[in-house]
């Protein structure tokens, strides 16, 4: 999420940022919560998932160091699409969306950046959905 950017940039980030600990089990956010922070794996597993009814727990994406997710409370005002639960103990990058949104406007370079590598990390995983579903409909499991 941060690649490209400065050191000065960087350092502007930091000022806005919380480190967060968390143990195994600890849900961060459920589907449907406000999309308040963003998050960086600095250590540990977040495991992205969505409740199916009559199914269970269906886990989207494992998460570990150096990811980031909930990103798109950044890109726009919808409530989470998915639950973020620890995976294995974590520590994390914890970044107030009305923080970054502020940084971002005052920062055109940082913004630029930024969303550009958010809009990347957002293709390559609807890519990655495309393929899930593509599996799913060919064995017959989704129709």
């Amino acid at each position: 999420m941060f690649s490209g950017l400065t050191r000065r940039s960087l350092e502007r980030i930091a000022t806005i940022a919380a480190e967060e600990s968390h143990p195994l089990g600890t849900i961060l956010f459920r589907a449907g919560d406000p999309g308040d922070k963003l998050f960086l794996i600095l250590e540990g597993k977040v495991r992205i998932s969505r409740d199916v009814p009559g199914l269970g727990e269906e886990a989207l994406a494992v998460l570990g160091e150096g990811d980031y997710f909930g990103e798109m409370a950044l890109v726009d005002d919808a409530p989470r699409s998915a639950d973020a639960r620890v995976h294995e103990r974590c520590k994390l990058l914890a970044i107030d969306k009305d923080a970054m949104q502020h940084l971002l406007f005052l920062h055109k370079e940082i913004a630029y950046e930024i969303l550009w590598n958010v809009v990347r990390t957002l293709a390559a995983r609807l890519r990655e959905t495309n393929e899930k579903m593509t599996f799913l409909a060919a064995s017959g499991k989704f129709s």
